[in-house]
């Protein structure tokens, strides 16, 4: 996912973990995607490239060290929003991102995002190594728990089988991410309609606390004017589930005619008159 935060209580940080070469790398990383799309001209890399195409190459995060990584500068993805703090920042790792919200001076939400699922050599689960750093950091509990108010955090993949594991290792509260009507669950191929049946609802709602839905999903939109409401907020709330929607943005090109370019509008609605319980959000 590419928001920002949740608007709830207090504001929430969302990363991205994806999968990295924990042991060989020593350290969970955090970035956007799985893959790095990186310009020939990167030969601090040491990256072999087709110079005559000059085109540009794919790679995986499992290709590069951590220290590599270092030496990349993030960037700026949307190139109508502020550019200035280009260059200026490396890559974090996931410890980093958690000691950021530990070391903040008011309660900070964690949000990460498991992606893209897989097995390491001798039979550990990248999942496992994900809650191990959370276990180690302190983040345990419930949600509404005493723990869990210290230092809150939701867990959220849109892989089924991710969050059934992490069950297994956490009772800190999870969150199911939903694609939009054309794309399946990456892990066990099900439709949109499969997972937001009601029979698929009871089933997650015992291991997570709440659904994370792309949010034309739940208010379809046609010639960027808002249609008729679904009823998947109804129906997940009757199955004792939370409501997380992705992704607001304030520019323009985001917002639907019916708000009338003011993003505040789109709050309103989602919250006050949708009920969502929460949203995802690139401005908190």
């Amino acid at each position: 996912m590419g928001g920002g935060g949740t608007l709830m209580a207090s504001p929430a940080s969302e990363p991205e973990k994806k999968r990295s070469g924990v042991k060989r790398n020593g350290g969970d990383r955090i970035f956007r995607s799985l893959a790095l799309e990186l310009p020939g001209t990167v030969a601090r890399l040491k990256v072999v490239v087709d110079k005559e195409s000059r085109q540009w190459l794919l790679f995986v995060l499992v290709d590069f060290t951590l220290e590599e990584l270092k030496t990349l500068k993030v960037k700026q993805r949307y190139p109508f929003r502020d550019q200035q703090y280009n260059g200026k920042f490396s890559i974090i790792t996931f410890q980093e991102y958690i000691s950021i919200a530990l070391d903040a001076s008011r309660t900070v939400r964690i949000y990460p995002e498991i992606k893209d699922p897989v097995k390491w050599d001798g039979g550990k689960k990248f999942e496992d190594i994900f809650v191990d750093t959370l276990l180690k950091y302190g983040y345990k509990g419930q949600y509404m728990s005493e723990n869990w108010l210290k230092q809150p955090l939701f867990i959220q993949s849109f892989a089924p089988t991710s969050l059934v594991h992490v069950s297994k290792l956490t009772d800190s509260p999870k969150i199911f991410l939903i694609y939009d009507f054309s794309m399946r669950t990456q892990d066990t191929n099900q439709s949109y309609w499969e997972i937001t049946s009601d029979d698929y609802l009871a089933y997650i709602g015992n291991y997570v606390v709440g659904l994370g839905p792309w949010k034309d999903t739940v208010v379809p939109v046609a010639k960027n004017y808002l249609m008729a409401p679904t009823d998947l907020v109804a129906r997940a709330h009757a199955h004792n589930l939370q409501v997380h929607p992705y992704t607001y943005r304030n520019e323009n090109r985001f917002l639907h005619f019916n708000f009338h370019q003011d993003p505040y509008d789109e709050y309103d609605f989602w919250i006050n008159n949708m009920g969502v319980d929460g949203l995802f959000t690139d401005f908190t």
